[in-house]
Protein backbone atom coordinates (compact mmCIF):
# COMPACT_ATOMS: atom_id res chain seq x y z
CA UNK A 1 0.00 0.00 0.00
CA UNK A 2 1.18 3.49 -0.84
CA UNK A 3 0.63 6.36 1.62
CA UNK A 4 0.82 10.02 0.62
CA UNK A 5 0.57 13.10 2.85
CA UNK A 6 -1.04 16.35 1.69
CA UNK A 7 1.04 19.42 2.50
CA UNK A 8 -0.33 22.65 3.97
CA UNK A 9 -0.84 24.14 0.50
CA UNK A 10 -3.06 21.26 -0.69
CA UNK A 11 -0.59 19.24 -2.77
CA UNK A 12 0.86 15.74 -2.70
CA UNK A 13 4.32 14.89 -4.04
CA UNK A 14 4.01 12.67 -7.08
CA UNK A 15 6.88 12.43 -9.58
CA UNK A 16 5.49 9.60 -11.69
CA UNK A 17 2.44 7.50 -12.45
CA UNK A 18 1.40 4.78 -10.02
CA UNK A 19 0.16 1.36 -11.16
CA UNK A 20 -3.51 1.73 -12.13
CA UNK A 21 -4.57 -1.16 -9.91
CA UNK A 22 -2.74 0.19 -6.82
CA UNK A 23 -4.64 1.58 -3.86
CA UNK A 24 -3.14 4.79 -2.52
CA UNK A 25 -4.06 6.23 0.87
CA UNK A 26 -3.98 10.02 0.94
CA UNK A 27 -3.84 11.68 4.36
CA UNK A 28 -5.17 15.21 4.13
CA UNK A 29 -3.91 18.15 6.17
CA UNK A 30 -7.11 18.07 8.28
CA UNK A 31 -6.27 14.50 9.41
CA UNK A 32 -8.85 12.66 7.30
CA UNK A 33 -7.81 9.80 5.03
CA UNK A 34 -9.14 8.55 1.73
CA UNK A 35 -8.26 5.53 -0.40
CA UNK A 36 -7.82 6.48 -4.05
CA UNK A 37 -7.07 4.23 -7.00
CA UNK A 38 -3.79 4.65 -8.83
CA UNK A 39 -5.78 5.26 -12.01
CA UNK A 40 -7.53 8.29 -10.43
CA UNK A 41 -4.27 9.76 -9.14
CA UNK A 42 -2.71 9.28 -12.59
CA UNK A 43 -5.61 11.26 -14.08
CA UNK A 44 -5.02 14.07 -11.56
CA UNK A 45 -1.29 14.01 -12.37
CA UNK A 46 -1.97 14.22 -16.12
CA UNK A 47 -4.41 17.12 -15.60
CA UNK A 48 -1.90 19.03 -13.44
CA UNK A 49 0.86 18.41 -16.00
CA UNK A 50 -1.33 19.63 -18.88
CA UNK A 51 -2.22 22.76 -16.91
CA UNK A 52 1.46 23.42 -16.12
CA UNK A 53 2.43 23.03 -19.77
CA UNK A 54 -0.38 25.31 -20.96
CA UNK A 55 0.53 28.05 -18.46
CA UNK A 56 4.18 27.90 -19.56
CA UNK A 57 3.52 27.80 -23.33
CA UNK A 58 4.92 24.28 -23.73
CA UNK A 59 3.68 21.84 -26.34
CA UNK A 60 2.07 18.46 -25.54
CA UNK A 61 5.48 16.81 -25.11
CA UNK A 62 6.77 19.53 -22.79
CA UNK A 63 9.00 21.31 -25.29
CA UNK A 64 9.18 25.06 -25.65
CA UNK A 65 9.01 26.15 -29.28
CA UNK A 66 10.16 29.65 -28.40
CA UNK A 67 13.71 30.92 -27.89
CA UNK A 68 16.09 28.32 -26.50
CA UNK A 69 16.55 28.41 -22.74
CA UNK A 70 16.42 25.83 -19.97
CA UNK A 71 12.79 25.03 -19.12
CA UNK A 72 11.49 22.67 -16.46
CA UNK A 73 9.30 20.13 -18.29
CA UNK A 74 7.90 18.04 -15.42
CA UNK A 75 5.96 18.61 -12.25
CA UNK A 76 6.34 17.16 -8.79
CA UNK A 77 3.30 18.42 -6.87
CA UNK A 78 -0.34 17.53 -7.60
CA UNK A 79 -3.30 19.34 -5.97
CA UNK A 80 -5.71 17.07 -4.04
CA UNK A 81 -8.83 17.50 -1.94
CA UNK A 82 -11.13 15.25 0.09
CA UNK A 83 -13.77 13.48 -1.99
CA UNK A 84 -11.64 13.21 -5.12
CA UNK A 85 -11.81 9.41 -5.16
CA UNK A 86 -15.41 9.27 -6.35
Amino acid sequence: MINLQQDSEGYIRMKRHFPASATVTVTFSDGSQEDVSGRRLNELYDDALALYRAQNQLDAKGFSRGPQKKVQTTIEFVPVQPGMGQ
